[in-house]
């Protein structure tokens, strides 16, 4: 039987994060797999990491990972990829609008020899701002990559372990799971799946977020922005050139007076020109800047904790001598990892 982690990264989720184990533990549990569930609290400032000690101590399926603040989505997915141990690993979000009842269609999906299985919401239950955003996102993700998969924004995905331990190695600070999963597979599909409305809670990609992270995607694939402010800049030239051939031409022909009044214009086009220069020095620093982390080699989050529940009880029966007593019944186990930190190129855990 294929051995499944399921990696949830959570933030804020106390509304529904109840509802998300429920359903999450019955959905797999019901299709008869081999499973583990691993939470991973991204610096949550509301109740979230002391339900999930709860749930942990309650569920012997479940592991709660603790960070000790918070590091961003994608670097949440990668603690949790680095804690998983199954065969197959389903990354979801908690905010339970990709249903859990989603995840054995997935399993089912990559056991017919696939390395990675995307999915598409239908019908997504998004506004049109955002349905339009990420359908151009996902159009120059296409292009860029050359992997027509239709809905990158959709963090319900199945990666197989080869393609976990890849990405585990990989040493970048700015990663888009997804794009980066998909360097590495060679056999990849998508499905669909249900997309219901927020029910709880709030969204935690407010509109500064949501730009931010298409902005990492790209910077984070390629130098795709350069080679467009690149492109940009000799088609400025180009044009700059031609209107100064042009205003040569009309001085020669209309006369001196009829250049002076083309004052402002050519303020307008200089104008137009130091624009373009500043956007493509922010993008050079932006890349430099990113540079710079990667040579840094910071970790890109730190694990304050990881919290599991005891394992089941054997059936079989003890010695008299060695029987337990109940005040000695199985109990949580809390593991604090004080020196515990997630490089990007570290092992993956056993």
């Amino acid at each position: 039987m294929t051995t499944v982690s399921v990696v949830v990264p959570v933030f804020d989720e106390e509304d529904c994060l109840g509802e998300l184990v429920d359903r999450t533990l019955a959905a797999c549990r019901g299709a008869g797999l081999d499973f583990e569930l691993i939470l991973v609290d991204d610096g949550s400032s509301d109740a979230s990491p002391e339900m999930m000690r709860r749930a942990a101590a309650e569920h012997a399926e479940l592991r709660a990972v603790l960070l000790n603040r918070n590091y961003g989505q994608h670097a949440a997915v990668t603690a949790g990829l680095a804690e998983s141990r199954g065969e197959v690993v389903v990354t979801l979000d908690a905010d339970l609008q990709n249903p859990p009842e989603e995840i054995p269609r997935l399993v089912a999906t990559m056991e017919q020899g696939f390395d990675v299985v995307g999915s598409v919401r239908v019908p997504r239950e998004d506004s049109w701002f955002r349905r339009t955003g990420s359908a151009i996102t996902n159009l120059i993700v296409q292009r860029t990559t050359g992997v027509r998969m239709h809905d990158y924004g959709c963090m319900l995905r199945a990666y197989s372990r080869p393609v976990v331990d890849a990405m585990l190695l990989c040493h970048e600070r700015s990663t888009f799971i997804p794009v980066l999963a998909n360097r590495f597979a060679h056999r990849t599909t998508e499905i669909e799946v249900r997309h219901e409305p927020r029910r709880q809670g709030v969204s935690k990609y407010p509109l500064g977020q949501l730009v931010r992270l298409q902005f990492d995607l790209l910077t984070s694939m390629s130098a795709f922005p350069l080679r467009l402010v690149t492109l940009g800049g000799l088609l400025l030239a180009a044009l700059g050139f031609a209107f100064g051939v042009a205003l040569l031409v009309a001085r020669l022909v209309l006369g001196a007076a009829w250049a002076a009044e083309g004052v402002f214009t050519l303020f307008a086009v200089l104008f137009l020109l130091v624009g373009a220069q500043l956007v493509g020095l922010g993008l050079v620093g932006e890349y430099i800047a990113r540079i710079y982390d990667d040579v840094r080699a910071r970790p890109r989050y730190f694990v304050r904790e990881v919290v599991t529940g005891a394992p089941p009880a054997s059936t079989a029966e003890p010695p008299p001598e060695t029987a337990p007593s109940p005040e000695t019944a199985p109990r949580l186990r809390v593991a604090t990892q004080h020196a515990r930190a997630g490089h990007a190129g570290r092992e993956p855990s056993s």
